[in-house]
C-alpha cells in the first residue's frame, strides 16, 4: 500500500539533502570548542549554520541560540527571564502549545509562585486584541514591575497565523517582553525576527526538513536571559553542553532549504482547499477557516466521528494525520485549541489535523479526497 504523509506540524519529512548533511558532518572529529584543526572544523559547521538560521529568520547578529529542541527552547525563555529577576508575571494565550503551560506552571521567585493568567482567543481562533489591551492598560496601573506575554505565531492545531507585531506593540507600551513560538511557523512562510516585535522567539528544525534534535532560540539585543545549563562556554555562555554538530548541520541547511518551501506555499494552499472542499461537501466543520492559516494546516471535526476513529480508519487507508497536537493525540482529553475557540467537548474531541508540507502532492491530497468521505459515509450508514 502506497503511504500518503499528512501530518507534517508533528514532524516533517527530512530532506535528503540534509541527511547527506548530518552524516557529513558525522564523519568529522572533534569538539565544537577544541582549537585544533578537527576542533576548528567543527566550530566552523555550527558557525555556518547559525548564519543560514540568521538569514532565514532575519535574527539579530549574535541573537541566534542552538538547543536541542522547540521545548527546551520554551522552557529556557521561560525559566530564563524569570530567574533574570526581570519577569514576576506571566500572560499565556489560551491555544498555546502545551510545553508552554506546562513549564510556565512551574515557575517560581523567591516570593513564590509566578502569577499565571490566560488570555483568550475570539471564535475564529484569532487572538483576542482588545481583551489584551484592556489586560495591558489594568496591568500597568495596578502591578509594578515587568512581565512576559508568550503568544505563538501560528497554532499547531488549527493553522491560525497570529497578529504578532499588533500584539508586540501592545505589549512593549504596557512595558512588558513578548514570547513568540515560532515552531509551527517557520519553514512554512515568511518569518522575520525583527520585523515582528518579538523579544524572544523559538523554532525546532523538525517541524521543516531538519533533523529532531535540533532548535533554535532568537534573541533580542541585552534581553535578561538567564542561562538554565550551566557547565561549559557554548553558545557565548548561553546554553552549555557540547554542540550536537551533525542536528546544527541539518538544521543550518534546512533553514537554506526552506526557500524553496515558501516558493510552494500558493501550491500547498491549493492541495489543502481541495481537501478542506471535499471535507466539508462531506459533512465537516473547519476550525480557523475564517482567518489567516498556514498554507498546509486543516483542521477538520465530524459530529459523530471522533478523531482517534478518524485517525485510525485514515491509516488503514494508508494516510497518516494526527487527532489534535502530535504531542498529546495519544490522549483522550479534547483538545484545548478548539474549546478556547467555542467548541464543545464532543467537538473538541471529534477534530483532526491534516498538514502538508515540502514534498506534499496532488497524489496526498486526492488520496484525503478519496477516502476520508468514504470513511465518514459508513459511519454515517451506521448511524442511520
Amino acid at each position: 500500500m502506497t503511504r500518503h504523509y499528512l501530518d507534517h506540524n508533528a514532524t516533517a519529512p527530512v530532506r535528503p539533502e540534509v541527511i547527506d548533511a548530518v552524516a557529513a558532518a558525522m564523519r568529522h572529529d572533534g569538539n565544537s570548542l577544541s582549537p585544533h584543526e578537527e576542533g576548528r572544523i567543527s566550530h566552523k559547521i555550527v558557525e555556518d549554520a547559525r548564519e543560514q538560521v540568521r538569514a532565514l529568520v532575519n535574527a539579530p547578529v549574535n541573537g541566534v541560540v542552538f538547543t536541542s529542541s522547540g521545548t527546551e527552547s520554551i522552557h529556557y525563555v521561560l525559566h530564563g527571564m524569570v530567574n533574570a529577576g526581570h519577569v514576576r508575571r506571566v500572560f499565556v494565550s489560551a491555544i498555546e502549545h502545551p510545553a508552554v503551560a506546562a513549564n510556565a506552571e512551574t515557575l517560581r521567585t523567591k516570593e513564590g509562585k509566578v502569577p499565571i493568567i490566560t488570555l483568550p482567543v475570539l471564535p475564529s481562533g484569532v487572538f483576542d486584541i482588545d481583551e489584551l489591551k484592556l489586560r495591558m492598560s489594568n496591568y500597568k496601573k495596578e502591578v509594578a514591575g515587568d512581565f512576559l506575554v508568550c503568544v505563538m505565531l501560528a497554532n499547531n492545531e488549527t493553522g491560525v497565523i497570529q497578529p504578532v507585531r499588533e500584539i508586540a506593540d501592545v505589549v512593549h507600551d504596557a512595558g512588558g517582553y513578548l514570547f513568540v513560538d515560532a515552531a509551527q511557523a517557520v519553514g512554512k512562510i515568511p518569518v522575520n525576527f525583527v520585523m515582528s516585535g518579538a523579544d524572544v522567539m523559538s523554532f525546532t528544525g523538525h517541524k521543516f526538513g531538519g533533523p529532531v534534535g535540533a532548535g533554535a532560540l532568537i534573541v533580542g539585543p541585552n534581553l535578561p536571559l538567564e542561562p538554565v545549563m550551566r557547565g561549559g562556554g557554548q553558545e557565548m555562555n548561553r546554553r552549555a553542553g557540547t554542540h550536537n554538530v551533525p542536528a546544527i548541520a541539518g538544521l543550518g541547511l534546512a533553514s537554506e532549504l526552506a526557500r524553496k518551501s515558501l516558493a510552494r506555499a500558493d501550491q500547498i494552499a491549493a492541495l489543502r482547499d481541495r481537501m478542506e472542499q471535499a471535507a466539508v461537501a462531506a459533512g465537516a466543520r473547519v476550525w480557523g477557516g475564517q482567518a489567516e492559516r498556514l498554507p498546509g494546516t486543516l483542521c477538520i471535526s465530524a459530529q459523530g466521528f471522533p478523531g482517534a476513529t478518524q485517525l485510525m480508519a485514515l491509516d488503514l487507508a494508508g494516510i497518516a494525520v494526527s487527532a489534535g497536537s502530535a504531542c498529546s493525540s495519544g490522549k483522550t482529553k479534547p483538545s484545548h485549541v478548539l474549546q478556547a475557540m467555542g467548541a464543545g467537548e464532543e467537538e473538541a474531541s471529534s477534530a483532526i489535523r491534516v498538514s502538508l508540507g515540502w514534498n506534499s502532492t496532488e497524489d496526498d491530497a486526492d488520496a484525503f479526497i478519496r477516502e476520508w468521505p468514504k470513511a465518514y459515509g459508513r459511519v454515517k450508514a451506521r448511524a442511520a
